[in-house]
């Protein structure tokens, strides 16, 4: 006996209708309604549409009977698999039910997801591409607990937002659906309305993979990585190796605007595995640190305001072709180190901002959730969604691209409540303090899953205040990161070698200054970005003196750099004295080949990376204040500094030293503990790299003459504004 149309309440239809159903899955796919098997499915703007059954010759196609509103039923036997046909303006299409599937995320996937311990998220959250009941498809999933109805929209349907409402899973605030016929390469969005019935903007995937390319805000269904990595070798060394004692030398870029032509284009992963890895090899950089190339709708923001922390920019190609960039990184011995921003996230409506209509990612008081200085949203990572949301993403980059760490941006801004704030602008934490104890759970938790799950990978802090313990293990009550950035030690030595020189021996503390708490933490020299920007100049610009001091200067500094105890980071551009500072929108300022002052900054670079990983005493106690002693500190008359570097506990096997004037230092004295023949290995006032070749003919031998608590020393001839790295041969007399 036919039922009778329609089947469901005036008030379930106008839900529908409307777009509010709040449980689309009590309606739509197959019910049985006066023991009748029925199918109902909600197909707005269809022009016609069929129930498919059977296969083969027993394939049967039954007229669905609409009402008119977008909705079509038919009657289907309980045991009897099914299909829809569409007939649309544009064309047919025939498709399994999305509202024939049970309940599609594990309760254990819920359950971990609701803790913030689900580690693999973005393998459950966001689009990922299934076969269910042999059914190929896209499952669907969202976390948005205070909302009373969500949606997804796509170009699958033709961006109609009544069309794919979700299932709410109660409990957790996790919306699924999963779409059959979709495949990768789809763009989609979440339709979503409040508590209240309001229709918020359309917000992107927080879990999404791939995006469209920016100012478009679309995200896209991404597959798997097609590619076979060839790294397993590296990954193992990695995974044995203490990074502590491991040469580490960073060169610091910004992929599109190293790449980008006069003509404006950024490049691609490609063009970057072509060109930059080569270069990296030719200067003899041990890692490359990427400026975040998590998906951003500003490139202005060179990153920094990232709204997708699973999706590599599609600026610069598809994720495949980022696998593909760090394997032959690794092919060619170099490591490669992710900028990570979990401090702040941008309001754009697309994005997580009030995503489900409430403060979800963000704090609800602006006094803790809003940047004053970026005018940005701060992650309220006391709320475990949130903060096992920032796990995943970081493991997510570790483990899918197999990253060899992650620098983690503006780590200072996250420990402190009052960070960048005025009195009565900030919210005590409840022991009423300055300190964000919900983000030291945070950093400690993210480090030590690092450190299981991460083969060896690192995390490197950008903190800039004197918080304790940020290296120190978890364990013992510290942080739990590899490596910090050493900012005081970087305001010092630039605000040193600014000074002319006639006036630097009246400010040898700042470069003293620093091995007072040097050993403190396991602590990175950086040059970064942040010193060529915003007015403040390149490198070289700071260098006081006519153009050949500027030069002579910059070697200097750079030569000090690698000398002294601590992992070394340069931006792009400095490796060869770029003259203006950089922009995000300009080319790259390539030096001519025949400018002999910045080639020779070059080769002074590529040696100094060389030395350094060739020599164990000037890293191996990177860490340790066993691997270094002043010799000469207090000589404020002739502004020269010396100090021993030294592989193992009383070593000295290396002798550095520095005469920052442009003054030549002819018979200067220096104790040394080891009689017998010492060479010069480096001399940044080598005519080589631009300079006046001044030195000590490549070697020095050792004089019976008392100096510096030493019964032996050695005469030199200490270069106007260089330095000199000298080493005891143990072979010869």
């Amino acid at each position: 006996m036919p039922h009778r149309l329609p089947s469901l309440s005036a008030s379930d239809i106008g839900l529908l209708t409307e777009g509010r159903h709040p449980d689309p899955f009590a309606v739509l796919g197959r019910h049985v309604v006066e023991d009748i098997g029925l199918v109902r499915a909600f197909l707005p703007g269809a022009n016609y549409v069929e129930l498919v059954t059977g296969q083969g010759e027993q394939r049967r196609a039954i007229p669905m009977i609409g009402t008119g509103d977008g909705l079509f039923e038919a009657p289907c036997p309980a045991d009897t698999p099914y299909r829809i046909r569409t007939a649309w303006s544009g064309g047919i299409s025939e498709t399994a039910d999305p509202y024939g599937f049970g309940l599609l995320l594990s309760d254990d996937d819920i359950h971990l997801a609701a803790e913030g311990r689900h580690f693999d998220l973005s393998t459950r959250l966001g689009a990922n591409l299934r076969r269910i009941d042999g059914i190929d498809g896209v499952l669907f999933a969202v976390w948005a607990p205070n909302a009373s109805h969500v949606a997804v929209v796509g170009d699958f349907n033709g961006w109609n937002d009544r069309r794919h409402p979700m299932r709410s899973r109660l409990g957790a605030g996790i919306w699924e659906l999963f779409i059959p016929g979709i495949e990768a390469g789809a763009v989609y969005k979440y339709a979503l309305i409040s508590a209240s019935g309001e229709r918020l903007p359309w917000k992107a995937d927080p879990l999404a993979r791939c995006t469209e390319l920016p100012p478009r805000t679309g995200s896209i269904v991404a597959k798997a990585p097609d590619f076979t990595w060839t790294d397993e070798e590296w990954l193992r060394a990695r995974e044995n190796a203490n990074p502590l004692s491991t040469p580490m030398t960073t060169y610091e870029v910004h992929v599109g605007s190293w790449l980008r032509t006069q003509w404006g284009q950024l490049g691609s992963w490609d063009e970057a595995t072509d060109r930059l890895i080569p270069y990296l090899q030719h200067m003899g950089f041990s890692h490359v640190e990427l400026m975040p190339i998590t998906e951003h709708p500003f490139g202005g923001s060179w990153g920094y305001q990232p709204l997708a922390l699973f999706a590599p920019t599609s600026r610069l190609g598809p994720p495949e072709a980022f696998a593909r960039f760090v394997d032959r990184c690794h092919a060619a011995g170099i490591g490669v180190i992710l900028d990570w921003v979990p401090a702040h996230f941008p309001s754009d409506a697309h994005g997580l901002a009030q995503f489900d209509g409430t403060a979800l990612y963000e704090h609800e008081d602006p006094r803790q959730g809003f940047h004053i200085d970026w005018n940005t949203l701060i992650y309220n990572v006391g709320r475990r969604e949130v903060r096992g949301f920032l796990i995943a993403s970081a493991l997510f980059w570790i483990e899918t691209f197999h990253l060899d760490g992650l620098r983690v941006d503006a780590v200072a801004s996250m420990l402190y409540r009052d960070y960048s704030r005025k009195p009565g602008e900030w919210v005590p934490n409840h022991l009423g303090g300055r300190e964000n104890l919900e983000a030291v759970g945070f950093f400690q938790e993210l480090n030590t899953l690092v450190g299981a799950r991460g083969r060896g990978a690192v995390t490197i802090a950008e903190e800039s205040t004197a918080w304790p313990g940020v290296t120190q293990p978890v364990h013992h009550g510290g942080l739990g990161f590899h490596f910090k950035w050493n900012m005081g030690w970087m305001h010092d030595t630039l605000r040193y070698i600014g000074h002319d020189p006639i006036h630097r021996g009246h400010h040898g503390d700042d470069l003293t200054f620093g091995l007072v708490y040097g050993f403190s933490e396991n602590f990175v020299l950086p040059i970064s970005h942040d010193e060529v920007v915003h007015g403040k100049g390149s490198l070289l610009s700071r260098m006081p003196g006519d153009d050949w001091q500027r030069f002579a200067n910059l070697r200097l500094y750079l030569a000090m750099m690698w000398a002294h105890p601590g992992k070394k980071l340069l931006f792009m551009g400095c490796e060869f004295g770029a003259e203006d500072e950089w922009s995000v929108d300009a080319p790259f300022p390539w030096p001519h080949p025949f400018d002999e002052r910045r080639q020779g900054v070059s080769r002074l670079v590529r040696d100094l990376n060389a030395l350094y990983r060739a020599t164990p005493a000037l890293h191996r106690l990177d860490h340790a204040p066993e691997g270094f002693a002043w010799v000469v500190a207090d000589d404020s008359a002739n502004s020269v500094f010396a100090f021993s570097r030294s592989s193992a506990p009383g070593a000295s096997e290396i002798l550095v030293v520095a005469n920052m004037t442009p003054v030549p230092r002819h018979d200067y004295v220096i104790g040394v503990p080891h009689a017998g023949l010492w060479q010069e290995r480096l001399n940044s006032d080598a005519g080589v790299y631009g300079g006046s070749g001044l030195g000590n003919g490549g070697q020095v031998q050792t004089q019976a003459v008392a100096a510096h608590g030493q019964a032996q020393s050695l005469s030199l001839t200490l270069p106007p504004l260089g330095l000199l790295v000298l080493h005891h041969d143990k072979g010869a007399g």
